[in-house]
């Protein structure tokens, strides 16, 4: 098997066909490999440590179509990263005499490293695009949906009614947190440069008189951000991609979570656009979005874990510590690139059953409004005497199977202090045990979180 063909992702359909999975390939990292090498003759060139034809010539020669993947790969088993197999590659290509000004100075972890900063940002730059619509797209369901009541539920069970508005607002306000954390992680990740051991002592035999102003060039050429120290073994970078990318992974997990319990048969709150099918039962119409984005929030921490631990990195350059991280990455790139894509189809094609959510709130026989009851009886009974009813009736309405509002119809304090709540005799009790009614600010909170942008 080829490591194209490992790359296809038929265990990973979460990721598989998304513009994730391009841009991490492995010619994907080829490139990006090919272009930190590129991009460091030419910075040397542009300071006059290298000719500019040398610049030329390397920038030409770094054509991944000329460059064999599998055989790299294979190689790189016999110094343990591909960057050696692939320098020697690239010095034959760009000939005799611009050849020795390939990789000039620099170490193995210098151009793996920048390379893993490129292919990570541009694989952020597309799950930004996917968050931007998993947004918009819920901006407009919380908008369309301010008003419309749903059980609100705690510990799996009816707690107070909400609104589903707020619920998609909630959703949107975690979608906001993943892009502004991505977008700040992606804006400050760094080139690599510091030679053998951080101390680019190479480059200064080469005629380097100002380090800094290499670092800056080569920075300059790839697209990164200048690093203030060589980064062999300070993996704050490596540790904000881990951080941002589980963080990612998380938020639209929660997403998934909830439309996988209210697409539920028993509930139908909500549905997939397009559901996915069964094998062997054909009525099934599969919450198939939801349940790759939430196999991928569940995979995404052991993943940013490995990242974390390997900033426990020995010496000036590490044995194992580097090594570990370069799959995790890939594999997390891959999964929050995928997930971001499922989400945005998610979200756009997202049905909501309004009469379903209406229905729900009847289920408990008013229940679900005992604690807006409770705060409504309390000046007029008092607060033992409120709770103590509330509990008997309670208890009655699960038993009896009967409305709550029917039973405290019937209890002569209700009807001798109807007035005393502010409300008509008739139609106090009406109102109070309304769920649509006991919403709460949901709406006011609904369009605080909208005007967020």
């Amino acid at each position: 098997m080829t490591p194209e063909e490992s790359g296809t992702g038929l265990l990973g359909p979460g990721w598989a066909g998304s513009p994730a999975a391009s841009a991490t390939d492995d010619t994907a990292y080829l490139r990006a490999l090919l272009g930190a090498e590129a991009a460091l003759t030419r910075a040397q060139a542009a300071l006059g440590l290298a000719p500019a034809r040398a610049a030329t010539a390397v920038t030409e020669a770094a054509d991944a179509t000329r460059f064999d993947v599998r055989s790299l790969a294979e190689r790189a088993r016999g110094g343990g990263n591909p960057v050696i197999p692939l320098v020697a590659d690239l010095t034959r290509a760009v000939g005799a005499e611009y050849g020795p000004y390939v990789h000039r100075g620099a170490t193995s972890q210098d151009i793996l490293d920048t390379a893993a900063m490129l292919v990570s940002v541009r694989t952020l730059d597309l799950v930004l695009a996917d968050l931007a619509r998993t947004e918009r797209a819920l901006a407009r369901t919380a908008a369309a949906h301010r008003d419309t009541p749903m059980p609100g539920r705690t510990l799996t069970q009816h707690a107070v009614p909400t609104t589903f508005g707020l619920k998609a607002a909630g959703w949107r306000s975690l979608v906001l947190d993943a892009r502004d954390r991505v977008t700040r992680v992606r804006d400050s990740l760094p080139a690599q440069l510091g030679g053998a051991a951080g101390t680019l002592t190479a480059f200064e035999a080469y005629g380097a008189e100002d380090t800094r102003a290499l670092t800056e060039a080569f920075a300059r050429e790839v697209g990164l951000v200048a690093p203030e120290l060589p980064w062999h073994t300070l993996r704050t970078p490596i540790a904000d991609l881990a951080g941002c990318l589980a963080f990612t992974a998380g938020a639209l997990g929660k997403l998934a979570a909830d439309v996988l319990t209210l697409s539920r048969t028993e509930i139908a709150e909500v549905g997939e656009g397009s559901g996915g099918g069964s094998s062997a039962m054909p009525h099934k119409a599969n919450p198939v979005r939801s349940t790759l984005v939430a196999a991928a929030a569940r995979r995404a921490p052991q993943l940013a874990a490995t990242l974390y631990g390997s900033m426990a990195a020995e010496d000036e350059r590490p044995a194992g510590a580097w090594h570990a991280e370069w799959e995790p990455l890939r594999d997390l790139l891959r999964l929050v690139g995928g997930a971001a894509r499922d989400a945005a189809e998610l979200t756009e094609g997202l049905r909501v059953d309004a009469d379903a959510m209406r229905h729900h709130l009847d289920l408990t026989g008013g229940l679900i409004v005992s604690e807006r009851l409770s705060a409504a009886l309390t000046p007029v009974l008092g607060r033992a005497r409120a709770k103590e009813l509330l509990t008997e009736l309670a208890r009655r309405t699960r038993t009896e199977g009967r409305p709550l509002a029917e039973l405290l119809a019937e209890q002569p304090e209700s009807k001798d202090n109807a007035r005393a709540l502010g409300l008509e005799p008739d139609l106090d009790l009406d109102e109070l045990t309304d769920p649509a009614r006991g919403t709460g600010s949901a709406g006011t909170l609904t369009d605080r979180a909208l005007e967020r942008r």
